[in-house]
């Protein structure tokens, strides 16, 4: 898994953690929605984030917060296409499309994308058929439920062996349909269906999933789970998510997802820096 890792026309070095930076062209999503829905100000927050270190931009326009209304297809293709065309012609960074949509999938790679990244996991029909001829990275995640809702009373009989065995299905499935192993990210879904014990859970085993042979990515920014923990609102969980990252960091995760790019970046430099020194 360490190593270079292709994005489609680029490549990262999985040996380093990469961090990638959230950037929602939604109104309504929990933590930035409504800052960045203007081509400008989009543009503008990723070259922020890139100089802060993020590797790669990720686009969602669709938010998929606990209760989050159905998004149209035009009007999320609308609100991701020009931002994906203009970052990637601008900048040497990975894009990547937060989308469960085919349609937007399809889009958004013909304008630069090398990373599709699907909260359901390509279930929806034609998703797997939207990817399979392009060279660009996939990342699954699992979800338990749907995001209108996944938080109604959520439950496992063990969660880090349930999302495991998810795993080994889904990407089974998705080799079956054509779809090469080096390709495939996994994200386990911090706040997906997923209490705080759970969270917990999943958190204190991020090593269990690097046994399943593909990147771990993780996005616990400023999630709910920390407010728990915390008691704080959605704009002081920083150290909290600093935190988080550093945990699942050291246990192995490749690519942390984060709203905070450029405190992010430094603890993960600090990761890699231990973890090269136990090498």
């Amino acid at each position: 898994m360490a190593g270079l890792f292709s994005f489609g026309a680029r490549s990262l070095n999985l040996s380093n953690i990469q961090v990638m930076g959230v950037l929602n062209v939604t109104p309504d999503s929990f933590s930035d929605g409504g800052k960045f829905t203007s081509l400008t100000s989009a543009i503008a927050q990723a070259e922020k984030m890139i100089s802060q270190g993020a590797s790669i931009i990720d686009v969602g326009g669709e938010s998929t917060r606990p209760g989050a209304a159905a998004v149209s297809i035009q009007e999320e293709l609308d609100r991701v296409c020009p931002v994906v065309e203009q970052i990637s012609a601008r900048f040497d960074t990975v894009m990547s499309v937060d989308t469960s949509t085919p349609e937007v999938m399809v889009e958004s790679i013909g304008l630069g994308a090398g990373l599709i990244n699907d909260v359901r996991a390509f279930a929806r029909p034609g998703a797997i058929e939207a990817v399979k001829y392009s060279s660009v990275a996939l990342c699954a995640m699992h979800m338990q439920g749907s995001p209108s809702s996944m938080q109604n009373s959520p439950g496992y009989y063990d969660v880090v062996e349930e999302i495991q065995d998810f795993f080994r299905e889904i990407t089974a499935d998705m080799v079956s349909q054509g779809i090469k192993r080096d390709r495939i990210i996994i994200d386990p879904g911090f706040g997906f269906g997923k209490t705080l014990q759970h969270n917990m859970q999943i958190l204190n085993n991020i090593s269990q999933f690097n046994q399943l042979g593909f990147p771990v990515l993780v996005g616990l920014s400023r999630k709910s789970m920390f407010a728990e923990i915390l008691n704080k609102p959605v704009g002081e969980r920083l150290f909290g998510s600093v935190s988080g990252a550093v945990i699942a960091a050291h246990q192995g995760a490749k690519i942390i997802r984060a709203h905070d790019v450029q405190e992010t970046k430094d603890a993960m430099r600090v990761v890699d820096a231990v973890n090269r020194f136990d090498s």
